[in-house]
């Protein structure tokens, strides 16, 4: 089964982390941290935003963007940045690809931004905005990429208990 996956690079803010946890749970997406991480994955606040599903994620954590790259050959990657001149709607991603956040303050390192630039991507948004929320941004492109592939092993239709969906 093909599987997408989101990765942070240094993450900073552990309640960020946890919500994307949850989210990658919700959606059968891996989750890829590349330390130096802001927090330790211990701490209750990462737990507490992921709530009781963090024992379900599938997460790896790598030393640094070399070892992520080292133990993943071949990934096809997309860097989500506010710099991309190209949407997050423009791109066709492949199922097994990669998508990669960077750290709530800086963003993605720019020395890896400008050799990957056919696959850096944004999420439109007005000027007078430096970024959007890391957990937030997350879950615009997963679910853009989710949604491409016609949300794939997913549940797609709500229940309610004492009524029949018309």
């Amino acid at each position: 089964m093909a599987q997408l996956n989101i990765v942070l690079h240094e993450p900073e803010i552990p309640a960020n982390t946890g919500n994307i946890g949850r989210t990658c749970v919700a959606t059968g997406t891996r989750l890829h941290l590349i330390e130096p991480l802001g927090f330790r994955l211990n701490e209750k606040e990462i737990k507490r935003a992921g709530m009781d599903y963090w024992k379900d994620l599938d997460v790896t954590t790598y030393l640094n963007y070399e070892d992520f790259l080292a133990k993943n050959p071949g990934a096809v990657i997309y860097y989500a940045t506010t710099k991309a001149p190209q949407t997050y709607t423009e791109v066709q991603f492949e199922e097994d690809c990669y998508i990669m956040f960077g750290k709530e303050s800086a963003g993605i390192p720019e020395d890896i931004l400008v050799q990957n630039q056919k696959t850096a991507i944004r999420i439109p948004m007005n000027d007078n905005i430096r970024s959007l929320n890391l957990s937030n941004s997350v879950a615009i492109v997963l679910y853009e990429a989710l949604r491409q592939h016609d949300f794939a092993h997913m549940q797609r239709n709500g229940q309610l208990r004492n009524y029949d969906w018309k």
